[in-house]
């Protein structure tokens, strides 16, 4: 089994694996230049996009800094908007549905680690590494995520969800409801 593989599989991986490092600096060419494009360049930012995600819907709109790990594993779907300066760790997958509104400093984590620094640390010969596993995020359509938000590895958010600004999302959320807080909790059906 190939340290990707793993990576995916949710089991732990070495991140220093040449497959995971080139698709690691591809990603990074590419936000580069993502990043510094002028924003009128719609079909060349539409490209690098399409190059640098798994998928792309149509109507995506990605407001710049914008930073992932790999890209390839984000799935976006049709019309979501994200605002400026998400943070994308996307270890293992990460699927947005369609008419999603992300808002300012989102940030959103697959990677893990054991919380035991014994079990966590590595002494190789090289220097230190760090174990780390990854779990899927989900989040579903008609979502809109407030500002500064923080969703956890395993989360899955269901359709037509408002996750309040300042949320720390360490559980899953049901469909149609209103949820807030820290840790996030939900407020009402809606």
């Amino acid at each position: 089994m190939t340290e990707k593989e793993k990576m995916l599989k949710g089991d732990f991986y070495d991140s220093r694996d040449p497959e995971l490092l080139r698709m690691y600096h591809n990603a990074r060419k590419l936000l580069k230049e993502y990043n510094h494009l002028d924003s009128e360049l719609t079909q060349e930012r539409n490209r690098i996009l399409t190059e640098l995600f798994h998928h792309k819907g149509p109507g995506l709109w990605i407001e710049i800094p914008f930073f992932c790990d790999y890209g390839k594993n984000i799935s976006i779907g049709e019309n979501t908007f994200i605002n400026t300066n998400c943070i994308f760790l996307d270890n293992n997958t990460i699927t947005i549905g369609k008419n999603g509104l992300i808002a300012p400093y989102v940030q959103i984590y697959t990677a893990n680690h054991p919380l035991k620094a014994s079990e966590r640390i590595i002494e190789t010969g090289d220097g230190s590494r760090y174990r780390t596993f990854a779990k899927p995020v989900s989040i579903g359509d008609n979502v809109w995520i407030g500002g500064n938000s923080v969703i956890f590895p395993g989360v899955t958010i269901g359709n037509n969800v408002t996750i309040g600004a300042g949320s720390v999302v360490t559980k899953c959320i049901p469909d149609n409801v209103l949820a807030f807080g820290n840790p996030c909790e939900i407020k009402k059906e809606l």
